[in-house]
């Protein structure tokens, strides 16, 4: 009998088990750890609450999760209740699927006033993870500065410019949901340090903005390169491309109070207040045809009174974990670290990719465990993790108790929500063994 212990129950976590349960049938047994008593990772906490389509491959982890042979292990952290050690002499293998849970940091003065949030943080704010409920960004000034020309950054501030009505049917946390209905914010700056064909959006976040009941795009006409270049460009990239033009061939909709503005060739350089955020100073650039962003010399300020770095992650750092802090992640060949530990997903590659993305990932690691051949036998591993657990006087969480748990968000659900998301650890915890 094989025994994996996966640290971290996200869509790699899931994934890297599945993908265990294929290989090696019935000669396995899978443990999933995770701090929180709730699964699903970035599902439940990173994609865009109103974006419910996507989170709805949540079905397939649970499916996973209620394998006999794959028990949850919730409430558990790594490094506090377990050491990552004591785990590899438990298990033939250990793969860490943590993800990457902390926020790159933008690296110029003035980030560490009040109202500077990286994404992680704010995202994790309105979609009520446990770590970020309390965070409470102001949105009493009419300006939002989001670093970052990505995906994260036009969902941040695709939030911020929607109207109560437009979230009522999403799990938005309710805090962040009355914190909206109060917003002053007219303005939403997306700041992106090179042009259009350098960015990273999608399609589908892009269109969506000009959908939006009192809020509309503004793109300027003169920051689009000449349309002959287009041709060159990967079809989806194209397209967004496409969405862009016709954002700034039509202006902004002036029926609609909030605007949208993507500020291509914006290199933030300062962020400006004294006791608060009041504004960020932008350096302008120019693109080479290599890519490359320069500065012109020219400067512009912004006034704002929220930050939203939306520039990217990084994984944490593990004892026993060989890490790579250039590439915020764990120093890995193929997924192997050492022997019997390896990683999955972003803790492997660095965030990138798609949810999608971590099937093929894991599938490919857990072949290279079987590869390594039958291990020694004699690890104690669930049997052995639970009697050290419960010598230290921690009690782990099951699926069952996240079952528990999901009924009674389901439950207090306001009309037409999937659910009302329970944001205080202590109260997901006093819902776990009821």
């Amino acid at each position: 009998m094989r025994q994996i212990a996966i640290i971290g129950s996200g869509p790699s976590g899931f994934y890297a088990a599945e993908a265990a349960l294929k290989a090696f049938g019935d000669e396995v047994a899978i443990d999933i750890l995770d701090r929180l008593p709730t699964p699903y990772g970035l599902i439940r906490a990173g994609v865009a609450p109103d974006h419910q389509s996507i989170k709805a491959v949540a079905r397939r982890y649970e499916a996973v999760a209620k394998d006999r042979r794959v028990s949850f292990v919730g409430s558990v952290e790594v490094g506090r209740d377990v050491s990552l050690t004591e785990l590899r002499g438990l298990y033939d293998d250990v793969v860490l699927a943590v993800g990457a849970p902390a926020d790159r940091a933008l690296g110029i003065p003035g980030e560490e006033l009040p109202g500077v949030f990286g994404s992680g943080a704010f995202v994790g704010w309105y979609n009520g993870h446990p770590d970020f409920a309390s965070l409470a960004p102001r949105l009493d000034h009419t300006g939002v500065a989001v670093v970052g020309n990505g995906n994260v950054a036009i969902d941040c501030a695709r939030v911020l410019a929607k109207t109560v009505d437009e979230l009522a049917h999403s799990d938005i946390a309710a805090h962040a949901l009355a914190a909206l209905a109060g917003s002053a914010v007219s303005d939403i700056h997306i700041l992106g340090r090179r042009g259009p064909y350098q960015a990273s959006f999608t399609l589908k976040e892009v269109g969506e903005l000009g959908e939006l009941e009192r809020a509309t795009p503004v793109v300027r006409p003169e920051d689009l390169p000449d349309p002959a270049g287009d041709a060159a460009l990967e079809t989806g990239h194209r397209r967004v491309v496409e969405v862009l033009r016709r954002f700034a061939v039509a202006g902004p909709d002036a029926a609609k109070p909030v605007k949208i503005h993507f500020d291509f060739f914006h290199r933030p350089v300062r962020i400006l207040g004294t006791e608060r955020v009041e504004g960020v100073e932008v350096a302008l650039t120019r693109v080479d045809a290599g890519g490359t962003a320069t500065d012109t010399g020219e400067t512009r300020i912004i006034p704002c009174g929220l930050v939203i770095a939306a520039i990217g992650y990084r994984s944490v750092p593990l004892e026993a974990a060989a890490f790579d802090p250039r590439g915020g992640r764990f120093a890995n060949q193929d997924g192997r670290i050492d022997d019997g530990l390896w990683c999955v997903g972003w803790a492997k590659r660095g965030p990138s990719g798609t949810i999608g993305t971590n099937r093929p990932d894991g599938f490919a690691v857990v072949e290279r465990i079987k590869a390594e051949g039958a291990p020694a036998a004699g690890r104690a591993g669930r049997a052995g993790l639970l009697a050290l657990l419960a010598g230290r006087g921690v009690k782990p969480s099951s699926f069952a108790d996240w079952e528990a748990i999901d009924r009674a968000e389901v439950a207090a659900a306001r009309p037409g929500a999937p659910r009302e998301k329970i944001v205080e650890l202590a109260a997901l915890r006093a819902l776990c063994g009821a």
